[in-house]
């Protein structure tokens, strides 16, 4: 029995949820501050005199952060003390943010953003895995559930609010929100999470070798590419929406509430249909992602079409679920690292989508390109799933 284990016999339930919660606070955190600046891309743009394709380019630098972090972070913190460490990553968000909020120019956001972005995959890494040891063996899969809620809660709830705010009140209070929201994490983990103390046993190293694992490479490449499309469109919703639909404003948070109901939707069938299904629970999920796509290329300048489009696209985010328990399946020892580094990925893909679309709104090509770069990206994740599949079954065989 481990420390965390023992300690968590001792306390009380609602302890124990008091814990849970804060730590799930964390993944509301990032996911409100990582996606409430995509939605609010075309209001800091103006602010800072540049274009949406350039502004583009501080959703790239936090993804390109999270790449960076997740990995690096999951090897020189594997004998510190998860509770610290937490608290230490929140401070982190906290400051990103905080510099994000008083940011003079775009390449002053970049710098601040890609700091922001450090700790995301990591931290989710670790609270996972927190998580599971204080609820004991009866509770893991519930309190592990409960940290990705805080995710999935944020797309609803944290992202219109902060969206909305930032829209009224202007985009500075929207990511000085985000760090105030950080700050109250590392005080309540502090508060609340047992000491674990550090763990002499740990092989850091060991951690590196889902880096080899040609099969964790495959299902993270699959992540990368074929969330791409996601990031593609959500990043340029808002700018889409406000120089094509004939609307107010405040519909887009309407849009984006639609959107993460769709997430939670996608989350919760997801985890009903993958079980020993996973292979074909991605490839179905996948398949959605170019769909929607597809139809959100068509539906450009028309609102209603627009929010189903997005509903469809948070419908595709179920695709986490089947490639996260692929990870688990061929992660081995490094379920540390494996954990960091599928976060990564999905932020590579905020990197790469958006990246991609912005060039080609450079290009002069219109809105619904953002949209065929959607299915661009997700074609190619079912590629790359045909290649998970080979290879499964060639080591089946």
């Amino acid at each position: 029995m481990t420390h965390a284990t023992a300690t968590s016999n001792s306390r009380s339930e609602p302890s124990l949820a008091l814990v849970t919660f804060c730590l799930a606070c964390g993944g509301f955190t990032l996911g409100a501050g990582e996606f409430s600046a995509m939605s609010l891309l075309p209001h800091y743009a103006e602010g800072l005199g540049v274009s949406e394709s350039v502004a583009g380019h501080a959703v790239s630098a936090y993804a390109v952060g999270v790449m960076i972090g997740a990995p690096l972070i999951a090897v020189l913190a594997a004998r510190w003390p998860r509770k610290y460490t937490l608290i230490g990553l929140m401070l982190v968000v906290a400051a990103g943010y905080t510099l994000s909020a008083f940011a003079p120019s775009i390449l002053t956001l970049d710098a601040a953003r890609f700091l922001a972005g450090l700790p995301h995959g990591a931290y989710f890494g670790i609270a996972i895995l927190f998580a599971a040891d204080i609820a004991g063996k009866g509770k893991r899969a519930q309190a592990t559930s409960h940290i990705m809620l805080g995710l999935a809660v944020a797309t609803v709830v944290g992202v219109p609010a902060v969206n909305a705010f930032g829209q009224s009140l202007g985009w500075r209070l929207g990511f000085a929100i985000v760090a105030g929201l950080a700050a109250l994490t590392a005080l309540g983990i502090w508060l609340t999470a047992p000491y674990e103390g550090p763990d002499p046993s740990a092989q850091p190293l060991k951690q590196l070798r889902a880096l080899a694992n040609r099969q964790v490479l495959l299902v993270l490449a699959m992540g990368a590419i074929g969330y791409g499309g996601t990031f593609a469109i959500y990043s340029y919703f808002s700018a889409a929406f406000l120089q094509t639909v004939d609307e107010p404003q405040y519909w887009i948070s309407i849009g984006l509430v639609i959107y993460g109901l769709g997430v939670v939707v996608g989350n919760w069938v997801a985890g009903k249909l993958t079980g020993g299904r996973v292979l074909k629970s991605a490839a179905a999920f996948q398949a959605v992602l170019a769909i929607s796509g597809l139809i959100y290329a068509a539906s450009i300048g028309s609102m209603s079409f627009m929010f189903a489009a997005m509903f469809l696209i948070g419908l595709g985010g179920g695709l986490v679920v089947p490639l996260q328990t692929r990870l688990m399946d061929v992660a081995g020892e490094a379920q540390t690292m494996a954990a960091a580094m599928n976060h990564a990925a999905f932020n590579a893909a905020n990197a790469l989508g958006p990246l991609l679309a912005g060039f080609a709104l450079s290009a002069g090509f219109g809105w619904a390109w953002t949209g065929y770069v959607g299915v661009a990206l997700s074609l190619g994740g079912l590629a790359i799933w045909l290649v998970i599949l080979a290879t499964s079954k060639r080591s089946a065989q």
